[in-house]
């Protein structure tokens, strides 16, 4: 997909050029998952699939928006009408209301925005658990920032975008994927504080190790999914003022026995253990990958799932199969990515080993009858831009 094609796409919408096209990128989470709302640690790496923005600016209080997978037609709103998913009646809006939630959060923010035209093209599978809403978000944020001049850094871009999705659409999400989405760099992988957003670039070469990373994209997602992820997030808040602590991130590895033995509800025991190991595990990788032992990060990976697994349980059958083949296969280690209920795994393996593994987990998948798995290779790409 081509800036020129996003262009050209607007300019047989809105009978005009756009004034630039901007990109953000999709991400796949190598480790840390569910605790970005805990103030914990991350380490998500930007995908090369991208949502293309392309945009001008309007003075009349209009706001245009036009997806190339919106079924053709125009959605127009007022922007003084924008308002937020608890007064909206429980209309969730559809794929406007990212977009739409951004305009509305910057103006929140004190930045009177007149309105746009904007028309979006993606290659981020929707779905599939690699942050399509993220990438559509800060797509905007970004574009509108430059049509009026605002110059909000990035990490500010990532909080509207957040504030966009957390409070006009509803959806409880952490900062991780909009941050991934802004920040991170070609060749590396984002070491990030979810806490106060300080951020590292580590080089991510595994080329160099003789491995790869394979996303493998299910196809599926559960509708048991809905609303677990806000139940998992009460859960850990619940935990954390239990413990009398600000966020689970703050609650010491070395102490995590103790911390157990003073709650009560098992189902937030649970949690609360997968976040503290979690977070631990994130360390683990962190200081792997500066040592040079990028092989020895597989059976983090794993360690990962099983805690996704057991003690978070927000796999599924599918998820547990991609992983269960891999590891058979040869895989160094694998894991489920993302909300989990469906979606998308990772898998490390040699790089020898990435096409028996590949099919390896396609012939799971047609043994037990399920749709064939889409597979591809991670590879570490930039954060959010302006293309033209």
């Amino acid at each position: 997909m081509s800036a020129e094609r996003a262009a050209e796409a607007f300019a047989e919408v809105y009978g005009k050029r756009p004034t630039g096209v901007w990109a953000a990128p999709g991400r796949v989470n190598l480790i840390g998952e569910y605790t970005d709302f805990n103030d914990g640690f991350v380490m998500p790496l930007a995908l090369p699939h991208t949502t293309h923005a392309a945009a001008s600016a309007r003075t009349d209080g209009v706001l245009r928006l036009h997806s190339a997978d919106g079924g053709g037609k125009v959605v127009e709103l007022r922007t003084d009408d924008l308002a937020p998913a608890r007064t909206r009646g429980g209309d969730g809006g559809g794929w406007a209301a990212y977009p739409a939630g951004v305009v509305w959060a910057l103006r929140e923010a004190g930045h009177p925005l007149p309105g746009a035209d904007l028309h979006y093209e993606s290659t981020v599978p929707t779905g599939a658990g690699l942050s399509s809403s993220a990438a559509l978000e800060v797509a905007t944020a970004l574009a509108l920032n430059d049509l009026y001049g605002l110059d909000l850094p990035p990490q500010r871009l990532a909080r509207i975008a957040q504030h966009a999705e957390n409070d006009f659409v509803g959806v409880p999400c952490g900062i991780m994927d909009q941050m991934a989405a802004a920040c991170c760099a070609d060749g590396h992988a984002l070491y990030l504080d979810t806490r106060d957003l300080s951020q590292r670039h580590v080089p991510f070469d595994l080329a160099a190790h003789g491995l790869a990373l394979l996303v493998v994209d299910t196809r599926v997602k559960h509708e048991l999914g809905d609303g677990a992820y806000a139940e998992r997030r009460a859960g850990c808040e619940a935990g954390a003022r239990a413990l009398g602590v600000r966020a689970l991130r703050d609650v010491p590895y070395e102490q995590l026995s103790e911390a157990l033995d003073q709650l009560d509800d098992d189902k937030v025991r649970r949690y609360v253990r997968h976040v503290v190991t979690e977070d631990h595990r994130v360390e683990q990788v962190i200081a792997l990958l500066d040592a040079g032992y990028a092989r020895a990060v597989g059976p983090v990976l794993s360690a990962g799932h099983a805690s996704l697994r057991d003690d978070l349980r927000v796999s599924c059958a599918e998820l547990d199969q991609v992983v269960e083949a891999a590891n058979a296969a040869g895989a160094l280690g694998a894991r489920m990515t993302g909300g989990g209920f469906g979606g998308s795994a990772v898998v490390l393996v040699a790089e020898d080993d990435a096409d028996p593994v590949t099919e390896a987990v396609r012939d799971a998948f047609a043994a037990a009858g399920r749709r064939a798995p889409r597979v591809f290779p991670a590879v570490p790409s930039g954060g959010a831009r302006r293309i033209v």
